[in-house]
């Protein structure tokens, strides 16, 4: 669950942005597994959003972390989180609100409009991503 995230100093959020990163990381090689084995009715929809999820969000991810970095002018120091549980759509759709929680934590402790933006997109992929799952699959 997301923790209040407390204000960070001038500089930025470096904490909490590399946090944020490798949580998103860990979720797309989640995806991408439940991805590869999904059946049942409605699963082609499924397949389909779960696909389109985990091929887009690594390229968004490695921007915000880029920008971030680029904006901040030092490098994060990300640690290894392991993938997260993903055994259904209902699992995933649970583990895509968390990251998207996380998202809107960061953008509001974030001084860099141009990372706040790239965060944005990043929101837009898991907002598709939910509704095609939640109404299309």
């Amino acid at each position: 669950m997301i923790k209040t995230i407390p204000r960070p100093g001038p500089m930025g959020p470096c904490t909490e942005t590399a946090a944020m990163v490798a949580n998103a990381q860990a979720l797309v090689v989640s995806i991408h597994q439940l991805h590869l084995k999904i059946t049942g009715p409605g699963s082609h929809a499924a397949h389909e959003a779960l696909g389109d999820f985990y091929e887009g969000m690594p390229g968004l991810i490695d921007k915000v972390a880029e920008q971030y970095q680029g904006a901040r002018e030092k490098l994060l120091e990300y640690s290894t989180v392991a993938a997260v549980k993903c055994g259904s759509v209902q699992e995933a759709l649970t583990h895509m609100k968390e990251l998207y929680n996380e998202i809107v934590e960061l953008q509001r402790i974030m001084p860099f409009s141009e990372v706040v933006n790239q965060l944005d997109e990043m929101k837009s992929l898991i907002a598709s991503t939910k509704y095609k799952l939640m109404f299309l699959s």
